[in-house]
């Protein structure tokens, strides 16, 4: 089982517009949330549950420039219950590993992981 995303990097998706640096290339948090969003059009789960993300060990190998195409690419690499393991990697359009690692979702039932969010007083 696995899934591929694709997203041209833009200025809202660098570095600098996410805050995890001050350069204009692709940002390593939304390279993993594109690797993420793989991870979840992987899973076939009931509108009543849904999953979390509980471990992410992502390598980000190499820069994206503003106009990259990246594909980031899932592999359920094992399942445990309720616990998926997924093989993940990131390309761009020249073939060059962007990214790689694990990531782990947990699927929860979204009614009670929703009732468990403290409340922070509105």
């Amino acid at each position: 089982m696995a899934s591929t995303v694709t997203h041209v990097v833009t200025a809202e998706h660098t570095a600098r517009a996410v805050g995890s640096g001050d350069l204009e290339v692709l940002g390593t948090p939304v390279v993993i949330a594109w690797l993420e969003e793989a991870t979840c059009a992987v899973l076939d789960i009931d509108e009543r549950q849904t999953s979390v993300g509980t471990r992410i060990e992502v390598d980000h190998r190499a820069p994206s420039a503003v106009g990259a195409t990246i594909t980031a690419t899932a592999s359920l690499a094992h399942q445990d219950g309720r616990l998926h393991r997924f093989q993940v990697a990131a390309h761009d359009e020249h073939g060059t590993l962007v990214a790689a690692g694990e990531i782990r979702r947990i699927v929860v039932d979204r009614e009670r992981f929703n009732a468990r969010v403290p409340d922070v007083g509105n």
